[in-house]
């Protein structure tokens, strides 16, 4: 058997009007940009492929016109149904404009539904969003009013229990990209630091009797390939476009080609990290009190700068040594990456397909898992996935969020022109921030207070002057920074008043000095 090799011109020629797309990717990773790119193009220049309803998982992009942005082209796009949509700006008006149906999913959901539609499972039952927006009894996940007559998630009862049931979908072309191909179509990932749900959405479109089309760096000999290494089977692909253009084959957004993050035995010294002691490394200090080393031996850290510097930190204070950490796009171990390369380790111990991470953390596989603060209300709910006309989608913090024993939330207390200084072992605030991040209401309920408790799950709000856990009914204000005042700088910054603890404390005065805290011999 060969593989048919195609250019990306051909390639966007195969994708069909009305069509049901799948991608793969994360950020830059896997990302097939050479064939979207064609398909923008081809679009502009002949007004087809139209109306396609697109499927990804993880949020693809780079924020300045890649991946999904590609479709942000008027009457190209039926549907989106997305996990992440912050990589995605150009889409936000459209959604607005009710361009097309709009979805947000948690991002581990829809890998996973990948998976089923391979299947041919009608639904995925799962817990994953009760309580949230994706609920049906709130939102259904629908971003936009042209979404309002289209139902893809229902309720259900199963032995008396409530369960979310979701559409699968049936994709009519999957899109994703890989290292190599053989002569007969098998696919390697030699340089792809991750694999995330290429195996699924090969799967989903072949066996629902669609194409698979790969773009890889170039095509090799027929059995050069070891097999240990093929993820993708040669009999899952119809099509292979090679392209020897580097800016299309990035491991990541951020890098051409790192070896160090597809390669294990890579040894840095990481520990002193040199961090200034500004807001970020107090919330991370006062963050890392609540890590237990005889407890917490498997953690995430979400994307953005919070819970990157809780990362620091730990390293900074010994406290990662006998820990292994997780990203939700398929790495165990290693030192995790943010920014354009935020899914990948330097130096993983291991990677895996992005639907088993998510196995993983929905059967509680996870001990802890420090995830930015954007907005909180009094009912210790949670909103990180829509502001107002800002749609960033839940990525994979709802799947999450519900399964993990310990979470911590850490972020400002406000935002918008904040200024602080910490000087003599206190915080001081130069200029409050123009925007109250503790309010009545969230905007959308990304992270449920209610279900969080009901689950006993520990739940943690930690910023840079106070530090709140979640009880019954809300949440309860336990400590303060040293140098605030409870009522101007607390209490009158929120919408609401929170439960105050009998016991208020200011937070541990070692946060606001520049020593390391050595807080790793009071774990002993």
């Amino acid at each position: 058997m060969s593989v048919k090799v195609i250019d990306s011109k051909t390639a966007a020629e195969l994708v069909p009007d009305n069509a049901s797309v799948a991608l793969d990717g994360c950020l830059g990773t896997d990302v097939a940009e050479e064939i979207l790119e064609m398909m923008k193009k081809r679009y502009q220049e002949t007004g087809h492929p139209k109306d396609l309803d697109v499927w990804y998982g993880c949020g693809i992009g780079d924020n300045k016109g890649s991946a999904v942005e590609n479709f942000a082209e008027k009457g190209m796009l039926r549907r989106v149904v997305g996990g992440l949509w912050s990589l995605a700006p150009k889409l936000a008006p459209m959604v607005a404009n009710n361009d097309f149906e709009a979805f947000n999913f948690p991002q581990g959901t829809i890998s996973q539904l990948f998976r089923d539609a391979a299947a041919h499972r009608p639904v995925l039952v799962t817990h994953t969003g009760l309580g949230t927006f994706v609920d049906p009894e709130n939102d259904g996940g629908r971003l936009n009013e042209a979404a309002k007559n289209s139902t893809l998630v229902n309720r259900i009862k199963i032995h008396g229990k409530d369960y979310l049931a979701y559409e699968t979908p049936k994709p009519d072309v999957s899109i994703f990209r890989g290292t190599y191909a053989d002569e007969n179509g098998n696919i390697t990932f030699d340089d792809e630091p991750l694999t995330m749900d290429v195996t699924a959405v090969a799967m989903a479109a072949h066996n629902n009797g669609g194409k698979v089309i790969v773009q890889v760096k170039r095509v090799v000999k027929a059995g050069s390939l070891d097999p240990k290494s093929v993820r993708v089977p040669g009999v899952l692909v119809d099509y292979v476009v090679p392209t020897d253009n580097p800016e299309m084959t990035k491991q990541t957004t951020d890098y051409i080609y790192n070896p160090d993050i597809i390669k294990s035995n890579i040894v840095k010294d990481v520990k002193q990290m040199d961090l200034p002691l500004d807001k970020k490394k107090v919330i991370a200090r006062r963050a890392a009190f609540l890590f237990n080393p005889d407890t917490d031996h498997c953690v995430n850290f979400g994307i953005g700068q919070y819970p990157m510097y809780c990362a620091m930190v730990m390293k900074e204070e010994g406290l990662s040594d006998n820990i292994v950490t997780t990203v939700e796009a398929g790495t165990f171990g290693g030192t995790s990456l943010g920014g354009g390369s935020f899914g990948t380790a330097i130096a993983p111990q291991a990677t895996i397909d992005e639907p088993y991470m998510f196995d993983f953390y929905n059967g509680g596989g996870l001990d802890a898992t420090y995830l930015g603060l954007a907005e909180a209300d009094q009912y210790g709910n949670l909103n990180v996935s829509k502001f107002g006309p800002k749609i960033a989608g839940t990525g994979g913090f709802v799947d999450i969020t519900q399964y993990t024993p310990k979470i911590v939330f850490t972020g400002t207390f406000t935002a918008a022109g904040l200024k602080e200084e910490i000087k003599d072992g206190k915080l001081n605030i130069i200029q409050e921030g123009k925007v109250k991040k503790f309010v009545k209401h969230v905007q959308q309920i990304t992270f449920s207070g209610k279900v969080a408790y009901d689950s006993n799950q520990e739940v943690w709000y930690v910023t840079e002057r106070a530090v709140f856990k979640l009880v019954k009914g809300g949440i309860e204000l336990m400590e303060i920074a040293p140098g605030v005042d409870l009522q101007k700088d607390v209490l009158d910054q929120m919408e609401f008043k929170p439960i105050i603890s009998d016991n208020l404390q200011e937070m541990d005065p070692r946060i606001f000095q520049e020593p390391v805290m050595n807080i790793k011999n009071d774990k002993k």
